[in-house]
């Protein structure tokens, strides 16, 4: 499939395991590259939700002076947002515990940005996907929190884990967006490039 991008070297620009294997599952085969120096902000009155595709511009920019004619490149950004505050990667035990506590009992968006690009042709999109969690008690999120360690998932969780099967009442959208990486939009996109 995708006879139509087999002449390019394929790179993903990202350390997520979980999107590598996203793109595994798409019979793609790709690399892994690096994209180092990029500061990953953003304007201050920028919307929640327009981050992501934001930074997914900025760490494709960031790739393109060293991006070869026969390579194309794939960049993310995946942020949790609830009541219009950004919930991103958990610094502590303690943090995650908080932030799966604001989560429990309501929903959030999980919104995806990708950038896909190369010398000749760039395309950018977003995915927002809703989630809504049902309550949790203090046990069940410590218990996740103990065994799961999600201190590098945005939001504290991982929907493809415990507590993805036990408190996650409904998915309005994409549930591999909500892993990290919107597949069946990217694969769209990609049927696109010449």
């Amino acid at each position: 499939m995708l006879k139509n991008i087999s002449k390019y070297r394929i790179l993903l620009g990202s350390k997520s395991p979980r999107r590598r294997e996203l793109l595994q599952m798409m019979r793609i085969p790709f690399n892994v590259v690096n994209i180092t120096g990029v500061e990953e902000t953003y304007p201050d009155t920028m919307p929640a939700v327009e981050i992501p595709l934001y930074l997914s511009g900025i760490k494709a920019d960031a790739y393109l002076p060293h991006l070869k004619e026969d390579e194309l490149v794939i960049t993310a950004d995946t942020l949790v947002v609830h009541n219009d505050r950004i919930l991103g990667k958990p610094h502590t035990h303690e943090e995650a515990i908080t932030m799966l506590r604001s989560l429990a009992g309501d929903t959030h968006l999980v919104v995806t940005g990708v950038t896909i690009a190369t010398s000749r042709q760039r395309t950018s999109f977003s995915v927002t996907t809703e989630v809504t969690f049902s309550n949790l008690s203090e046990d069940e999120i410590r218990y996740y929190v103990d065994n799961f360690l999600p201190l590098d998932k945005a939001g504290a969780y991982g929907i493809q884990e415990w507590i993805g099967g036990v408190a996650v009442e409904k998915i309005n959208g994409s549930f591999y967006n909500v892993m990290g990486l919107p597949i069946h939009r990217l694969y769209n996109e990609l049927k696109l490039f010449s």
